[in-house]
């Protein structure tokens, strides 16, 4: 089938690659003419382990292509997804839908024949309502089925999410739509992926709770972190000893300095708004969304008790920046909210991160070091946030050595307390008793 992918983002240029690896044709559409040239180039915009091969192989194979001008793919396309930004809107929180209204109208302008327009952006109730709208008065002639089809895909895994998910939602009960959507996603036949088909506000529904119902899951064993820190209790222990029960399940229970990135923030924000317009608010979302803010400041302050209360004048190494591994998506990532919190209270940081370069826009004041070593040179405190592999088998003894103290915060719960305390560190985690 011939497809057209509006954005060449991280949902777009993922989604594109994938349906070009499945053996469709994929035209991925950027206004942006640098980026475009770049990824014509083998270049990626973005970091996500596996795309740069996944791309090269499908543009040497002949199935993807990038371009500026949108015509002739979208003329020539049996479905058009709309994978452009839905960030939150300044000021409300609402989820900003420009640049979905935007390339709709776009699509009402060009399309020919019997199209499916699919919205794969992550979208509130009623917009699919209101592309419909859209085409209707841009081209009322237009033969269209506009479908929802979210995206469930994490960063640094989204190639593995989009060859074998768990399962694609379909918002749509148009069978000429269903028919197209089902050719679409036929290779994952082998995998007996669940294809479920909906009416489409019930699919961009879907997407929200989803979300929502994973940052209320985070920001719970955080909660539970702090109380077995006040009551003795081992957090990862309670983890897995919930997370055992089937109906509870052990995924997104690992406690930390809470949720961030791209989706999880604006996603619980615009459900909040659109809760509250519907007359039925979602109060635990919008106290999942106050606490998790509350948290990210909270891990600067036990970063400051693990100096004796003051950072005044000390030297704070930093390891691990973006809000989560194997990414370079700075987006609400914890880092941006302790970092200024301890060099406000006069602190020096030092910070390494393997793909944070963004970090280097978005905060002052901070030395960046190229390896997490230099990143301990001389600290009185090692502070890791983000859990990148390479963190997790770190030299201690050479860490050691080159520490002004050894004192490390680990607000990932990467080591054991016990192998801490052998090496001669002061050490404090989440949720687990300080030794």
């Amino acid at each position: 089938m011939h497809v057209a992918m509006i954005g060449t983002g991280y949902v777009g240029l993922v989604s594109g690659a994938c349906f070009a690896d499945f053996g469709h044709t994929v035209t991925c559409i950027d206004k942006d003419a640098g980026k475009i040239e770049q990824l014509r180039s083998g270049g990626i915009p973005i970091y996500e382990p596996g795309l740069e091969k996944l791309v090269a192989d499908n543009v040497r194979a002949g199935r993807l292509f990038f371009d500026t001008d949108s015509r002739e793919a979208i003329r020539g396309a049996d479905a058009v997804f709309i994978g452009v930004g839905t960030p939150s809107r300044r000021g409300d929180g609402y989820a900003d839908l420009s640049y979905v209204y935007a390339a709709a109208e776009e699509i009402a302008a060009l399309v020919e024949g019997f199209t499916v327009v699919v919205t794969k952006s992550t979208v509130p109730v009623g917009t699919g309502d209101e592309i419909e709208a859209i085409f209707k008065r841009v081209n009322s002639k237009a033969d269209v089925a506009v479908v929802s089809n979210p995206e469930f895909l994490r960063e640094g895994a989204a190639i593995e999410d989009f060859k074998r998910p768990d399962r694609v939602v379909v918002g749509t009960t148009d069978e000429r739509a269903q028919a197209v959507m089902r050719e679409l996603y036929r290779p994952l036949y082998l995998n007996e992926t669940p294809i479920l088909f909906t009416a489409r506000r019930t699919s961009e529904l879907i997407k929200y709770a989803a979300n929502a119902f994973l940052a209320l899951k985070i920001t719970y064993i955080n909660e539970m972190a702090d109380l077995c820190e006040a009551v003795g209790a081992d957090v990862q222990q309670v983890a897995r000893g919930i997370g055992l029960d089937g109906r509870i399940g052990g995924k997104f229970l690992n406690a930390g300095p809470g949720y961030g990135g791209s989706c999880f923030p604006k996603d619980t924000i615009a459900l909040v708004r659109t809760a509250r317009d519907a007359g039925a608010p979602v109060e635990l979302v919008e106290t999942t969304v106050k606490i998790n803010d509350e948290r990210k400041r909270a891990m600067a302050r036990k970063v400051i008790k693990a100096m004796g209360g003051e950072v005044k004048g000390k030297t704070v190494g930093v390891l691990g920046l973006t809000f989560k591994p194997n990414t370079d998506d700075m987006r609400d990532a914890p880092a941006l909210a302790i970092i200024p919190a301890l060099t406000d209270k006069g602190a020096k940081v030092q910070a390494f991160d393997p793909e944070g370069h963004e970090a280097r826009k978005l905060l002052t004041g901070v030395d960046f070091m190229d390896d997490p070593y230099a990143a301990a040179t001389g600290a009185d405190v090692l502070v890791i946030i983000t859990e990148w592999d390479q963190f997790r088998a770190l030299d201690l003894d050479r860490i050691k050595l080159l520490m002004n103290q050894p004192v490390l915060v680990d607000l990932r719960n990467i080591y054991k307390p016990e192998d801490m305390r052998a090496r001669g560190f002061a050490y404090t985690s989440v949720g687990r008793a300080p030794v």
